[in-house]
């Protein structure tokens, strides 16, 4: 009982920072990159589908992404999608190809952005937090109903503090770590 308790925070934590990581993937560092459209969803004959499932989506090269939607009366829906997605982009149509020029990246943009990490890193961390407490209660309910020791319980808080410590000291550190190193690179 009490390891599916440690089981089950340890996996949830370890899902809240590849939750981070998608979130981290979605901000633009300057460098074109396909999953910088991941989250666009275009109306595909009255669906929201996303953009990768009607077109390809390809890096030109490093400051340009090139999308060929399949079908070419989706060109202007696509390219709509994109100028609307809030990334700031503004896509040019060559024929059958959308192209986007990605802009380099001014010093205040990079702190603006580097400020949005920390929120998103700190809101892992307290996501984090939250299944500490969650899986604290649990053990306490636990000892409540006489199914688990005093000690039993309180060497398993022990560990999920452990656990809850590595993660956001190692995980989401490393996570911030290395956004913020690849934002600062020009």
């Amino acid at each position: 009982m009490i390891d599916g308790i440690k089981a089950d925070a340890a996996v949830r934590m370890q899902k809240s920072v590849e939750s981070l990581k998608q979130e981290l993937s979605k901000l633009r560092t300057g460098r074109a990159h396909t999953s910088l459209l991941d989250h666009i969803t275009v109306d595909y004959y009255g669906a929201q589908t996303p953009i990768n499932q009607v077109a390809n989506v390809t890096v030109a090269d490093a400051r340009t992404l090139n999308v060929a939607p399949w079908d070419r009366n989706m060109i202007p829906v696509v390219e709509k999608a994109l100028m609307t997605s809030g990334l700031g982009l503004t896509p040019t149509t060559a024929g059958t190809t959308i192209r986007i020029p990605l802009p380099p990246l001014t010093e205040e943009r990079r702190r603006d952005m580097i400020r949005l990490v920390r929120q998103e890193a700190e809101a892992a961390r307290v996501a984090i937090r939250n299944i500490r407490r969650d899986a604290n209660n649990e053990l306490k309910r636990l000892l409540k109903e006489k199914a688990a020791s005093e000690d039993e319980t309180r060497r398993a808080e022990e560990e999920i503090q452990k656990l809850t410590g590595r993660f956001i000291d190692q995980e989401v550190e490393a996570v911030l770590q290395a956004k913020e190193k690849e934002l600062l690179d020009i």
